[in-house]
């Protein structure tokens, strides 16, 4: 196996408070990362609970410079585990400015944040598709819905006249990049998502109809937005404002506006983290003057960092002049690379910070074809047995494991606090 004799670099473009190398040694939240996954065994997600901690309070003070009314909810969808419900519960009591409420899009997400110390007021649902079942049971807990489609709206109408109730708008531009898959969300090509400005008005006649009212403006244009995504941003930002006074103007009063998720994180060496003052800036300078309370909702920013995924070299093959290492881990596990096409970082435990020597490709245990991490990473060697890390793979690993193939999922550890070192 590597070991930590390897000679090291620089310090590590990775390296942050709660991910270190110590002597050559991946450090999470000062404990060995090596020893962690001997003793707990692989696939093994280890999460700094701290870091979670620090982006909430690092995103509330760029609201609070800004001078604006706002209010933080977390994506649900990205991580649910009770451990990480504690930290942003334990941020500032129910209804206090310091709260962070919950961002939700199923009814078994409200119940689940229900369940763990949420007030009804503090969670928002935005949902895509929801039946009349699904409204119904959101409905009965008297959480706020955001109307995602003219016929939701209609629905929601005919389940809960005069209440009071969102509308997710889609501007048809977003913040696109070379990583970004806005299109998804908002673009030129329509999509599942948000009413446009040409239904608006139709909207707010649905409304009068039904006697709701429309309260709250919410959109999302994004995916993994840095800095050089906010000029795009921005022009999103600003077609949104237009259909905000339109809103207004059809005699709808607007009290939140709500700029969804999308906030990135820097995964590779080229990349810096997004400057937060700026992104808070844009939202205040197309939307503040309307007097609402802004808000946003970050899952993948808030959590992608927080968690490492161990996982065992299963096998280490050289095949056609490529070198291929095979993990005790798969994409039914974390599947950013087959679904958004985004490689995954990757550290040798015991030789963190080694200059590379040669380029590997890491793959996965399940049995399809995209099954792969990252292709062609720089990496000092490597050999069966030893303990790599995946970084950024704090959100979604819980919560959307499948059973692909009988391959089970990566058992998490919570650490909420760091220690000094071992």
């Amino acid at each position: 196996m590597t070991t930590s004799s390897e000679t090291t670099t620089a310090r590590p473009w990775w390296e942050r408070p709660g991910l270190e190398a110590a002597g050559g040694r991946l450090t999470i939240a000062g404990r060995d990362a090596e020893s962690l996954a001997r003793e707990h065994g692989t696939p093994l997600i280890a999460y700094d609970l701290t870091h979670v901690r620090e982006r909430l309070v690092d995103l509330r003070a760029a609201f609070r410079r800004a001078g604006r009314p706002f209010r933080l909810r977390a994506a649900l969808k990205a991580l649910r585990s009770p451990a990480f419900l504690a930290v942003l519960r334990a941020l500032g009591a129910p209804g206090s400015p310091e709260a962070v409420g919950i961002d939700a899009c199923s009814p078994g997400e409200v119940e689940h944040a229900l369940a763990h110390g949420f007030a009804p007021s503090e969670i928002s649902l935005t949902g895509t598709n929801l039946t009349e079942r699904d409204l119904s049971a959101v409905l009965a807990h008297g959480v706020h819905v955001n109307a995602d489609l003219l016929t939701q709206l209609e629905r929601l109408g005919r389940l809960a006249p005069g209440a009071r109730c969102g509308l997710r708008v889609n501007p048809r531009a977003g913040a696109v990049s070379a990583r970004s898959v806005v299109v998804k969300y908002s673009g030129d090509r329509p999509t599942k998502f948000g009413i446009y400005a040409e239904d608006l008005e139709r909207a707010a006649g649905i409304a009068r109809a039904r006697g709701l009212v429309i309260d709250t403006v919410h959109f999302h244009v994004g995916n993994g937005m840095l800095d050089e995504d906010l000029p795009a941003f921005e022009r999103a930002v600003a077609t949104v404002a237009g259909m905000v006074e339109q809103l207004i103007t059809l005699g709808c009063p607007i009290a939140e506006i709500n700029a969804g998720g999308g906030l990135g994180v820097a995964l590779y060496p080229d990349q810096t983290p997004l400057d937060l003052d700026a992104y808070v800036a844009v939202l205040a300078r197309r939307l503040g003057h309307f007097g609402a309370t802004l808000s946003c909702e970050p899952g993948t920013w808030v959590s992608h960092l927080a968690g490492v995924l161990l996982t065992e070299v299963a096998t280490v093959e050289d095949r056609l002049g490529h070198r291929f290492a095979g993990l005790d881990v798969g994409w039914n596990v974390f599947n950013e690379m087959m679904v958004y096409k985004k490689p995954v970082p990757v550290v040798h435990t015991t030789a963190a910070g080694a200059a590379p020597v040669c380029a590997v490709t890491f793959t996965g245990n399940i049995n399809e074809g995209p099954d792969l991490f990252v292709e062609d990473w720089p990496f000092p060697e490597v050999a069966e047995g030893d303990i790599v890390a995946l970084l950024g793979t704090g959100a979604y690993s819980l919560t959307n494991y499948m059973a692909h193939c009988l391959r089970p999922p990566a058992h998490p550890l919570f650490f909420d606090e760091r220690v000094a070192g071992e």
